[in-house]
């Protein structure tokens, strides 16, 4: 409700206040002519009274009924000529139906059943036409008000319903932008931990051969600035999203899948990994969603096989089958069994399992048999349950 709307519903009853008055008070306005009584004095004050109280029929709806409805029957039982209509107990009748509580408004019904019917016993002029009339136009007015009453009250529901759902889709919203939120998180781990920790092991690598041999020196450094700017490329797209300016967005890459996995081993391998890979089944187009994890899953499980176990042989295998996608990244170690799970202590292998997770699959990571490391997951291919 806006500000000026209190004022405008005042100014309103004052006037209906005012029509009302006019209309109680239409027999002292006789004509000249006429031979009638002046009008009493206390006939003014009966009408001031009947009408006052509608200037504040919102706020006090079940008084005002009481008030106007009691100086009507004082009018309808004195001396004084009948007006026309009893505007004023009509009025207040119809606001305590529309305004005042449900029970408050039966009640005022009630009450000016019970008046009518006693100023029908208490004045002997009335006949059976007045008892149908004033019946008929008090009911009326009581119906009318009851009736506006529901209008209203079901406006409010809708509007509360509206509010309500907006609240919902704000709920939602929010909700949304933190998954989002959640999964950029993932994905710049994905990337910092992978191309970070390449780019570490070839630095370290570079000045140990840099004087037997400067040709595979020069070759480590060019892995790093490659490495480097590729890692840029992918944390500007994941920034991106977040950039709340007004400028034009720079065009996003798709997000990487199974194509891509060439690259990760190529990275590997210039960091010193002897890596290869082995495809089982029918290579076809999979969920994104399943895409994107397994291309992270073997991200980080290179990723943790440079750091962890140096230079040595390591394999992935993908394989193809009709209701799942099985994948194992395995690597030789340095020919001693591994002694503390790799990324414990860090965020590598609760990223794996979370992206896993996400599609519903499993994941067993651990020490081979012999020295190594083994990482094994089974990615279903129907009801996928996360997105990308």
């Amino acid at each position: 409700m806006s500000p000026q709307a209190p004022r405008r519903e005042l100014l309103a009853d004052v006037g209906v206040a005012v029509v009302a008055l006019v209309l109680l008070l239409q027999p002292a306005l006789h004509n000249p002519d006429c031979d009638c009584d002046s009008y009493p004095w206390w006939g003014y004050a009966l009408a001031i009274g009947s009408a006052l109280p509608l200037v504040w029929r919102r706020r006090f709806p079940f008084v005002t009924s009481g008030l106007t409805g009691a100086f009507s029957l004082a009018v309808g039982l004195s001396s004084l000529p009948d007006p026309p209509v009893q505007a004023a107990g009509l009025v207040g009748l119809y606001t305590a139906a529309a305004y005042a509580s449900r029970r408050l408004s039966v009640t005022a019904g009630a009450i000016a059943t019970t008046a009518i019917g006693v100023a029908v016993l208490l004045d002997s002029s009335a006949d059976a036409q007045d008892v149908l009339v004033n019946y008929l136009l008090f009911s009326s007015a009581w119906l009318l008000g009851d009736s506006a009453r529901g209008r209203r009250e079901r406006a409010d529901r809708l509007e509360e319903r509206a509010a309500q759902l907006e609240r919902a889709r704000a709920a939602e919203a929010a909700a949304a932008v933190t998954a989002e939120r959640n999964r950029i998180a993932r994905e710049l781990h994905d990337v910092v931990a992978h191309h970070v920790s390449l780019m570490v092991v070839q630095a370290e690598a570079g000045p140990v051969v840099v004087d037997r041999d400067p040709a595979r020196a020069a070759a480590a450094f060019d892995s790093i600035s490659a490495t480097g700017k590729a890692a840029l490329t992918e944390m500007r797209r994941l920034l991106g999203v977040l950039r709340s300016d007004d400028g034009p967005a720079a065009p996003l890459a798709p997000q990487p899948g199974l194509d891509r996995v060439g690259e990760l081993l190529e990275r590997a391998r210039g960091a010193g990994l002897d890596v290869r890979l082995e495809v089982v089944g029918d290579v076809r187009p999979l969920p994104p969603a399943v895409e994107l994890s397994a291309y992270r899953l073997v991200q980080e499980a290179l990723t943790n096989a440079v750091r962890h176990a140096g230079p040595t042989r390591a394999v992935v295998r993908v394989a193809y089958a009709p209701a799942a996608l099985g994948l194992e990244v395995t690597d030789a170690g340095p020919g001693r069994e591994v002694p503390a799970p790799r990324g414990g202590a860090g965020l590598g292998l609760v990223a794996m399992r979370e992206r896993v997770a996400v599609v519903g699959g499993t994941l067993v990571a651990g020490p081979r048999d012999g020295g190594g490391w083994a990482v094994r997951a089974e990615l279903p291919l129907a009801d996928v349950r996360g997105a990308t």
